[in-house]
């Protein structure tokens, strides 16, 4: 990479990790912790003049036999820690039956001809597997297409994500191990559930996506040309015995961070290529017909930040940022060659944020955030305003990788849910007003006695930043309750509200429930998106430290009382507060995170989070990069919080080995007597299997309820 030079390195011969007992003790059950040293060995590189040293770059080789010891080394006192908790295992049964109770959910709802599919969770079974339907009202009726437990009876493969064919006969899925994200997409014949045809490797689940021919004899594909997952391309594949052939639509859509995200028009003439360089980064639309002949143009570009599209049945329906920051919504008639230039503006932008758009036959539908919160609007085709759409109140909605699922020309549908009520399925369209569906969520687990408050902390800068507070009716404001605090702030993600049947462990406890929505995420549209990435991400850790100094201000906590925890750029958010005040809670858990900024981009992922991020390359980016860098900001003598860093060995968002070394980096540094430590799975970026997950799930709160003082009282099923 330009503009890192490394300058000089010094590495002893005796690299393995030094072992010894840990000299001071917080509870009897870490009288046998023992503490894992790693050796330092300086290595230092020199960013535009400026030498940045480190002491645990070793650690990033994950192969070698040091790095093996020192891993083994913390699992085994994460292991010894864990172990010496006398209730964990009364709580380990209580995330058991939480998480293995007889719950059904859908994640996603797509259809083909008459026949719908959904993405169904169903415990106790290890992972997702998708279900064909004949309605949406009659979910007994299912058949099971495709079942990765029956593919896989380890637990260790995954659906990332399927597109049926239009007629409903043939489902493309793409399947991954361990992970990692790293899909092969099959084709099924739907009504028999074989397999047909030769599956398709490096079909990445960021960016994947499938765009079938009207009459399902071919489709585009997006696949990645190198196997470290960078230069996604579109392909194109005749099902039969014709080679796949490369469809690129122009030069952006084959950069090396590019990602394709593809959709086919109703009426079988289009297929349209979104373009996003990176993640978090500029957009480009373009089209092309789907005859032999056809070829791409360009509808859209950077300067037009087309951030999302869809089809109507004449027009291709654009949600547009430009000179819009809560976005606006353009009509653009389709024939051959034609821009955005030519659109015509038809919802205006207004107060709230246009999140989504999807378009029916005579309706254009648009999912509105309002700082957490959701609602959903209807518009005729010309944008005229249509009755409103009633939701729950305090709700978000979603379709799995989108807000809106449509469902053939006619119908659209959306999964509702809020913080104490668990998600339903909605569906509208022509002559239909919009109804929950019985594509519901069923779980034993009750939050509906749960109150939700919104709240606002003040930010450094003066900015209010809300604050959803969950907890027992009476919950006493007196400084005495503990509060678990978490947040995002990045990549225009926001935080809506979820139904999480493991949030009751913690309010069954007596605790109070914080999300935050702090800057970077979306949840007030580009301007606060963009008022925390790149020189601005400092707002993150500003916002996040206001909303934890509220409720210590506000008596819903204490510091003693207070945990907090972030995963991936949550994680990184974790690091940065915890390093700028280590006062500020008793306890963090980082998940996935990233510790190292001046490195991360030296990863395979870690440069599609450049556009987010910035890149050390920039001399100002740098700058700021390395005055936030969690890892390069510990400071030796520190009276650190107790920390749990988790990561997966199959991670290919984020490597593990940035836990590896903020771990040993806390380990050497921290004053107090609290620990800090390493847990590991052989997981991906996202959650394994249910039993992974319930042993995860386990150790986080084993240790915060450890750390507070709080111990684990049973409590009555759900």
């Amino acid at each position: 990479m330009s503009g890192l030079r490394r300058c000089g390195r010094e590495r002893t011969h005796d690299t393995c990790p030094v072992v010894r007992r840990a000299p001071r003790l917080l509870t009897d059950h870490m009288s046998e912790l023992p503490l894992v040293r790693a050796l330092r060995v300086p290595v230092t590189d020199t960013f535009h003049g400026v030498d940045v040293t480190e002491d645990y770059r070793w650690l990033e080789d994950a192969s070698s036999e040091e790095t093996i010891a020192w891993t083994k080394a913390q699992q085994h006192r994460s292991r010894i820690y864990f172990g010496g908790i006398a209730w964990r295992d009364a709580l380990r049964a209580r995330v058991e039956q939480l998480l293995k109770s007889e719950m059904t959910t859908y994640k996603r709802l797509l259809s083909g001809g008459s026949t719908f599919f959904a993405l169904k969770v169903q415990t106790p079974r290890q992972r997702p597997f998708l279900v064909a339907l004949t309605g949406l009202d009659d979910p007994a009726a299912e058949r099971v297409v495709v079942d990765p437990d029956v593919i896989d009876p380890s637990g260790e493969t995954s659906i990332d994500f399927f597109v049926p064919s239009p007629d409903g006969k043939q489902v493309a899925v793409s399947l991954s191990e361990h992970g990692t994200e790293d899909g092969s997409l099959h084709v099924y014949d739907v009504e028999s559930g074989k397999a047909v045809g030769e599956p398709i490797p490096h079909v990445n689940l960021m960016g994947g996506s499938v765009a079938w021919r009207l009459d399902g004899s071919g489709f585009w594909y997006t696949r990645c040309a190198d196997i470290a997952g960078f230069r996604q391309q579109v392909w194109f594949r005749e099902l039969g015995d014709t080679p796949d052939r490369v469809d690129l639509a122009g030069p952006f859509a084959d950069e090396r961070i590019a990602e394709n995200y593809l959709s086919a028009s109703p009426d079988g003439r289009w297929v349209m290529d979104r373009v996003q360089k990176g993640d978090g980064g500029e957009w480009q639309v373009f089209l092309r017909s789907q005859g032999a002949g056809g070829s791409w143009w360009q509808v859209a570009g950077i300067p037009d930040k087309c951030v999302h599209a869809g089809f109507g049945t004449d027009a291709l329906y654009l949600l547009s940022l430009r000179d819009a920051p809560h976005g606006k919504v353009l009509r653009l008639l389709l024939t051959s060659g034609t821009t955005v230039a030519s659109a015509d503006e038809i919802v205006p932008a207004g107060d709230t944020v246009i999140e989504d758009l999807a378009v029916t036959r005579d309706t254009v539908w648009v999912v509105d955030m309002d700082g957490g919160p959701q609602q959903v609007r209807a518009f005729d085709t010309t944008g005229g305003p249509l009755p409103l759409v009633e939701i729950p109140p305090m709700s978000s909605v979603s379709s799995y990788f989108a807000r809106l699922s449509t469902l053939g020309q006619d119908r659209v549908a959306w999964s509702c849910e809020s913080f104490t009520e668990p998600a339903a399925w909605w569906v509208a369209g022509h002559g239909e007003a919009p109804r929950p569906t019985e594509l519901r969520t069923t779980t034993p687990v009750d939050l509906s006695g749960y109150e939700v408050t919104r709240e606002f902390a003040t930010s450094k800068d003066g900015t209010r930043i809300p604050l959803n507070v969950i907890a027992a009716p009476g919950t006493p404001r007196d400084g005495t309750a503990p509060a678990l605090l978490t947040a995002y702030g990045g990549y225009s993600i926001s935080l809506v509200p979820r139904f999480d049947p493991g949030m009751l462990l913690w309010l069954e406890q007596g605790g109070v429930y914080a999300v935050a929505n702090i800057r970077g995420g979306g949840e007030f549209g580009e301007e606060w998106h963009h008022a925390g990435r790149l020189a601005t991400k400092q707002n993150c850790f500003d916002d996040f430290i206001a909303c934890a100094d509220h409720l210590h201000t506000s008596g819903i906590t204490s510091r003693e009382r207070l945990a907090i925890m972030g995963g991936s750029n949550g994680g990184l958010l974790m690091g940065a507060v915890l390093t700028q005040r280590p006062d500020i809670a008793r306890a963090v858990v980082a998940a996935v995170p990233v510790m190292d900024s001046l490195r991360a981009e030296t990863t395979t992922n870690g440069r599609f989070n450049t556009p987010e991020y910035g890149t050390v390359e920039d001399p100002e980016l740098f700058t700021v990069l390395l005055a936030y860098s969690p890892y390069h900001n510990v400071v030796d003598g520190t009276a650190y919080p107790a920390v749990l860093l988790t990561a997966g060995q199959n991670d290919t968002r984020v490597d593990a080995w940035h836990a590896k070394k903020m771990t040993a980096r806390l380990q050497e540094a921290t004053s107090s007597d609290r620990p800090v430590l390493l847990r590991l799975e052989s997981t991906g970026h996202l959650a394994g299997s249910l039993n992974q997950a319930i042993d995860e799930t386990t150790d986080w709160h084993a240790f915060l309820f450890d750390q507070l003082g709080l111990g684990y009282r049973p409590s009555a099923p759900a």
